[in-house]
């Protein structure tokens, strides 16, 4: 057990650094690694194998929606991106420009591409005539580019993957709809495949999308109380379709401007992951996504039959986990604190006396609990603990949010508040930007959202005492 003793002690504890930890976590779970690119990251592949799953799921819940992958340019052209003046406005300290092809300076120069609509809305302009070609129900996988000035590995990169579904529709219910339809995707993902648990709501017109009439986020709130902006899903009207002149011929034989949309998820989902169910030794993997989902360890494996039994068990499972069994000649101790480390959910011990009484060992990574599961009955068994697992930790995320959620009425209990810990507060908010820039001002928060389901605490806004018109929440974020 010395083994497994040193390598947790490799982890700065939660509670004396949170970000400290965070970042040990990253790479000692070889997660990713540092570039000698400004500001970008190298996922390494046991990340990129989480990014694999969450795409795999979402791609497969998109296209139940009846969205299609496409491919676009990563370079925009200046007077391309110049086209939505909100847009532009929005993104110009973040753009990185490409001014040189090869030794010659270009004649416009390019920017490599930060978000997509602009491209989008160019195709879209070549290919919808009428009503009849509508909606279109698009979604790219790619990586972009906006220049950020402070970065942690998944949070925020200058480089990052995601994917950006972009959709065209026939009236604004239509696009309004959908807008709404994939918040609801993006909050079922997060909650049924990643146990985080999220607020859905509304961003006030401060923090929205540059060129949206209305952004939708799903917020979720890591263990240390601080807010993560999870996905987000916009609403543009027609705002870019007449920038972009994109028009068709509708029902009644007029022109008509169609409806846009976005939404986007990127890598730092994974960073949710790891900073909502983490611990001081290590990931804490939802079993949907982690790329080992069960780790065998023989126990004594020198002795006869042990790896083999091992190895039928592996053969067995892998026909519905992702299973791997771990034979190399380190001490078990190790090999327990390696796989706590990367976070896989259960571990499977089978030694010689498991095998003589037709049992095998089943802990899980979230609490250590152990099951003795005869091996006749492991397969049956193993949804079950899975379940269990999932629901522990999708539990264990609400109940910290719980604690951490306050109800203000007072600027003063505000302050108070955010002062003594990171933390969601609930207040009304009478809807003037100056208001929510006092908030920030005096407390040092932000706005997370207004959310879908709205609560009355209290009547007044506390910044200004007039009349609440909504309640937002408050929080630091990352």
């Amino acid at each position: 057990m010395s083994d497994k003793k040193k390598m947790v002690e490799e982890i700065t504890s939660r509670e004396d650094d949170f970000a400290r930890w965070y970042t040990d976590i990253v790479k000692k779970a070889e997660l990713a690694d540092y570039s000698s690119v400004r500001g970008c990251m190298i996922i390494r592949p046991y990340g990129y194998a989480i990014w694999e799953n969450i795409q795999r799921i979402l791609d497969g819940m998109f296209k139940a929606c009846g969205h299609e992958n496409i491919s676009l340019p990563m370079f925009i052209p200046e007077s391309l991106l110049q086209k939505e003046k909100d847009h532009v406005e929005g993104f110009a300290p973040e753009v990185a420009w490409v001014t040189h092809g090869g030794s010659e300076k270009l004649t416009e120069r390019m920017c490599v591409r930060p978000t997509s609509e602009v491209l989008f809305c160019e195709h879209y302009k070549n290919i919808i005539h009428s009503y009849r070609d509508l909606p279109k129900l698009y979604n790219q996988w790619c990586s972009v580019v906006r220049w950020e000035k402070t970065t942690r590995p998944f949070l925020r990169t200058t480089e990052f993957q995601w994917q950006e579904g972009h959709t065209m529709h026939e009236t604004p219910k239509d696009a309004q709809e959908e807008t709404l339809r994939m918040l609801n995707v993006y909050a079922d993902f997060a909650e049924k495949h990643l146990a985080i648990p999220v607020l859905k709501g509304l961003k006030t017109d401060k923090e929205k999308f540059a060129g949206a009439q209305q952004t939708y986020t799903i917020e979720a709130m890591m263990h240390d109380g601080k807010a993560l902006q999870s996905g987000t899903s916009h609403y543009f009207g027609d705002g870019f379709a007449k920038a972009f002149d994109i028009t068709f011929q509708g029902r009644d034989n007029t022109q008509k401007h169609p409806h846009q949309t976005s939404w986007g998820l990127s890598t730092r989902i994974i960073g949710a992951v790891i900073m909502t169910h983490g611990d001081d030794n290590g990931l804490v993997l939802p079993p949907d996504v982690a790329p080992i989902q069960i780790v065998i360890i023989p126990v004594a494996q020198h002795k006869e039959g042990v790896l083999e039994a091992a190895g039928a068990l592996r053969e067995k499972l892998s026909a519905n986990y992702r299973v791997k069994i771990d034979d190399s000649d380190n001490s078990a101790g190790w090999k327990y604190a390696e796989y706590e480390m990367k976070g896989v959910p259960l571990r499977l011990e089978l030694g010689p006396r498991d095998i003589e009484a037709g049992q095998c060992v089943i802990v899980r990574r979230d609490n250590r609990e152990k099951y003795f599961v005869p091996l006749a009955e492991l397969e049956q068994r193993l949804p079950e603990i899975l379940a269990e697992y999932q629901q522990a930790i999708y539990d264990k995320a609400a109940a910290n949010r719980a604690e951490r959620t306050f109800a203000a009425t007072t600027m003063d209990e505000t302050i108070k508040l955010a002062d003594e810990q990171n933390c969601f507060i609930k207040t009304m908010w009478c809807g003037a930007l100056e208001c929510e820039e006092l908030f920030k001002e005096k407390a040092g928060v932000t706005s997370r959202c207004m959310p879908l389901e709205q609560e009355k605490v209290g009547d007044i806004c506390p910044a200004c005492g007039k009349p609440g018109k909504k309640m937002v929440v408050w929080g630091k974020a990352y």
